[in-house]
């Protein structure tokens, strides 16, 4: 039997009867799924040191598990001394199972790794049924250790939904154990 990741039968089990009760679809291809999660980090000081980009590149690969690639810059911009094509950010684009574990591991073991953690807030919403929440430090991921990395920094994690508004994709993230912050 081939390997089917727990959040991804999660959702068929229980997140598609819950939403259908909550929204009353008529057809279980209405129902809101996951499309992808878009993790993305910026590296402002590697115009000046090109190896910072590496090891943004090896920290993100190590927490997604799956290859990321260089962002390039789109213009030139002299006051921050930038050339067009100049790699500034890091990122990485998770479908299909990946994803599901992906999310697991977020929620399960880093998100209760942040300090005074409180739950998310429920305002990154962008009106077209997707999710930003921003990661201050990459250290709450259990993949990464300590002592090897050289700089704290944050990263951004985009939540694609197919959910046409943002109720109805925070009730799809809600019920696959995203917490978020109770008003």
């Amino acid at each position: 039997m081939a390997y089917i990741p727990r959040l991804k039968q999660e959702y068929k089990d229980k997140v598609v009867s819950a939403l259908t009760e909550e929204f009353g679809y008529k057809n279980v291809m209405q129902v809101p799924k996951l499309e992808k999660i878009v993790i993305s980090k910026g590296v402002g000081a590697a115009v000046a040191d090109k190896k910072l980009i590496d090891h943004a590149i090896d920290e993100l690969t190590m927490i997604s598990g799956q290859k990321a690639v260089a962002t390039l810059s789109k213009k030139d911009v002299a006051s921050f001394k930038l050339r067009k094509g100049m790699p500034i950010g890091v990122r990485v684009t998770l479908r299909g199972e990946q994803m599901y574990e992906f999310l697991d591991r977020l929620v399960t073991s880093a998100l209760p790794r942040v300090r005074d953690f409180n739950g998310i807030k429920a305002t990154g919403f962008d009106g077209r049924g997707n999710y930003n929440l921003g990661v201050v430090e990459q250290i709450i991921f259990p993949e990464i250790n300590i002592d090897k990395i050289n700089k704290i920094s944050g990263m951004d994690i985009t939540f694609v939904t197919s959910a046409d508004t943002d109720k109805e994709a925070k009730s799809l993230l809600t019920e696959m154990g995203l917490p978020f912050q109770k008003n």
